[in-house]
């Protein structure tokens, strides 16, 4: 199994806790990382006795800040990481034991939306930024996003790339449980966690696996996946990168 000193697995009793943990970079991703997220989630899925996972972070400033694009970039330009090699699926789609999130300052949406509950603090932030630097997000949130929430709500976070408080998310049906402090996310996190282990594990992966595959994303992830490839691909895509690493504004073109 791949590990990355700044993805942590560990476990406890039934639960799996996993955490960003490269708080000095707000936690942004590098391949490594990912490679080390998918692995743990891959031994999760398949170990009998871990019935819920936790999904945390280190530092209080972002819990995952999306893609560091300096790494990122030239993994995936290279073909050493490839984006959605099956169109069909995006992150979580089948894992059907319980995925939490423990939530501390800014996250990206992205990697939550799998997710099935969300503890969050006051100082956490949601939001998709990546129309903001001309590209669009490839984690299915397009399709997810307008079926969890209204309509006018999930296409502000789509289209201004802007971030929501905590305290709106929590409103509008984004996060189960809004706590005042950074310190008590992880805990209340595994209060959840504990009180889903109370039930009978079978009918609880049953439950979610009835609820994801009712669903049925897979037709709009290839529509997800063929536009996201038109943006992927254009003068735009490339100018905001570049303009991100140059710490300026970027100036589209919309070709």
């Amino acid at each position: 199994m791949k590990t990355s000193p700044h993805f942590l697995y560990e476990k406890k009793g039934h639960i799996a806790i996993m955490t960003w943990n490269r708080p000095e970079k707000r936690n942004c991703f590098t391949p490594e990382m990912i490679d080390a997220f998918y692995d743990a989630f891959g031994d999760f899925d398949k170990d009998d006795n871990l019935w819920v996972a936790i999904l945390a972070s280190t530092g209080d400033k972002a819990w995952c800040s999306g893609g560091d694009l300096e790494a990122m970039i030239p993994a995936v330009t290279s073909g050493r990481f490839k984006i959605n090699e099956d169109p069909t699926k995006r992150v979580f789609h089948d894992i059907f034991k319980p995925i939490i999130t423990a939530v501390n300052g800014f996250a990206t949406l992205e990697l939550i939306q799998g997710t099935d509950l969300c503890v969050a603090s006051e100082n956490a932030s949601f939001a998709l930024g990546e129309v903001r630097w001309g590209m669009i997000a490839a984690g299915g949130s397009h399709v997810r996003f307008p079926r969890y929430l209204p309509w006018w709500i999930a296409m502000e976070v789509l289209l201004t790339g802007r971030p929501i408080s905590a305290r709106r998310a929590y409103e509008v049906g984004m996060v189960n449980r809004l706590v005042p402090t950074v310190d008590k996310v992880l805990p209340t996190a595994m209060e959840l966690a504990e009180l889903i282990c109370e039930n009978g594990p079978l009918a609880v992966r049953t439950a979610k696996e009835i609820a994801v595959r009712q669903w049925n994303h897979e037709p709009a992830y290839v529509l997800e996946n063929a536009l996201f490839q038109r943006v992927r691909l254009s003068e735009d895509a490339q100018e905001g990168p570049r303009a991100y690493q140059e710490r300026r504004k970027p100036r589209f073109t919309g070709r």
